[in-house]
């Protein structure tokens, strides 16, 4: 198919690479000159495992391309994706309905409009009255389909996600764009039928309801392993037990300082304002964003309990910064929140990421750095230099199975705050260190 992505950014990027990678003829659209002029060069603005390579490929063999401006009217996309990276704190369609609006502008004949970005429940009704007032100011009779295409994609391993997905949501109003959505999709459910047909509304209220259930059983275990810390239970062992039960499952039941990232955040504050518009009080939903804020408080007040409140003169080593490994996104991670309330309370922070160092800068102001408040460095060991304690909020691989004999003589006091349970307490206890996990406080 000829398909036209319109946004650059994380999800359009993935989205066209992928599709070209199957076979199809894609461009990929951004108003940004800038970007595309650096697309065009072979540089890839966000960083996905294994996503400049598809690029690389499907652009020397001629399926992709970038441009600034929409196809000319000879080359015309049977198929159009509005892939706009939206803020991750609003609900705000104003990019893409003006995508919709220039779509509107541009079609010559049938056409399927597919929303991709991240939008509230009803998104696909405004997209179609945007495109039908373009028509109807052009005097265009033109037939068109708005469907809902929701990404699921897990940043890291979104590749792997789009070219061998769970399932494929479509939310589709008539035949006509479910047939063309089918044959869109054929090559990628080839082992058995992995598209899920619905309304447009049931497909965007899919999006949001999963990204809900993900952070709901995310908040819940935190909750549970503060409990278990009251009461001297290892969590880890509770984690194990009801994980084994097939109704549970061992996915996001790990006990940890919290969610964060672009995606799962946005959905939920997206769900509870919808909530708020129809006069819902969403209980459960409020309640896992309020248990989410608190634990991202639990390293600093860890941190806390052994230094006190004012940590001047104290140095602290901060080991990820991402929001999870394989990512550089750094969106509500555990670590702003720790950097933040750590240079507040007026110590130094010497931190290590394999990938987020360069938008760490993009996080914090310049005089932090300037002033050596916050010290980036170039290896996880550099950063252990003095400090008084070494703190764990993303478990990056390099840091599971680190050397403890070199930890210790670099920490000016061998104390660890373990904000993902990485380590075994009771052999860091044997071997010194004052360790405390998240939900295991009194073991060893």
């Amino acid at each position: 198919m000829n398909i036209t992505v319109v946004g650059t950014g994380y999800v359009g990027l993935v989205t066209g690479a992928c599709f070209a990678e199957m076979g199809n003829t894609v461009t990929c659209l951004d108003a940004d000159q800038e970007r595309i002029t650096a697309l065009n060069a072979g540089e890839v603005p966000v960083f996905e495992p294994g996503l400049d390579a598809i690029i690389q490929n499907n652009t020397k063999a001629g399926r992709l391309s970038f441009s600034a401006t929409m196809p000319e009217p000879d080359n015309e996309p049977q198929v159009y994706f509005i892939a706009i990276d939206s803020q991750p704190d609003t609900d705000d369609l104003d990019c893409v309905l003006q995508c919709a609006r220039e779509i509107g502008r541009t079609i010559r004949d049938y056409s399927v409009i597919v929303n991709k970005s991240s939008a509230p429940v009803g998104a696909g009704e405004q997209i179609t009255r945007a495109i039908t007032e373009e028509l109807a100011t052009r005097n265009a009779q033109i037939e068109f389909d708005v469907v809902s295409n929701p990404e699921f994609l897990k940043e890291g391993v979104a590749i792997d996600d789009f070219m061998r997905p769970d399932r494929i949501v479509i939310g589709v109003e008539n035949l006509r764009a479910r047939n063309v959505m089918s044959e869109l999709y054929q090559s990628f459910s080839r082992n058995h039928d992995k598209l899920m047909f619905m309304g447009v509304r049931d497909a965007e209220m899919t999006k949001h309801a999963a990204s809900a259930m993900l952070a709901t059983k995310i908040s819940f275990m935190n909750e549970i392993a503060n409990l278990a810390e009251c009461m001297g239970v290892d969590i880890e062992q509770v984690r194990k037990g009801i994980g084994s039960d097939s109704r549970i499952g061992y996915s996001y039941i790990y006990p940890g300082c919290g969610y964060g990232g672009s995606f799962v955040p946005k959905d939920m504050k997206a769900l509870i304002r919808m909530g708020q518009e129809h006069g819902y009080e969403t209980e459960i939903l409020n309640s896992v964003e309020r248990r989410n804020q608190s634990q991202k408080h639990r390293l600093f007040e860890k941190l806390a309990d052994r230094f006190g409140q004012d940590m001047s003169g104290r140095t602290i080593a901060v080991w990820g910064l991402a929001f999870k490994p394989g990512s550089d996104d750094m969106h509500e991670s555990s670590a702003l929140e720790l950097i933040n309330r750590l240079l507040q309370a007026g110590a130094r922070v010497r931190a290590y990421d394999p990938l987020a160092m360069n938008e760490s800068k993009l996080h914090f102001p310049d005089t932090v750095f300037d002033e050596q408040q916050l010290v980036l460095c170039e290896h996880q060991y550099d950063a252990l230099a003095d400090a008084d304690a070494m703190v764990l909020v993303t478990e990056w691989k390099p840091f599971r199975q680190p050397d403890f004999n070199a930890i210790k003589k670099l920490l000016k006091q061998p104390v660890i705050i373990d904000g993902r349970n990485q380590y075994d307490p009771y052999s860091l206890k044997s071997q010194g260190f004052d360790y405390t996990g998240i939900g295991r406080d009194q073991l060893g």
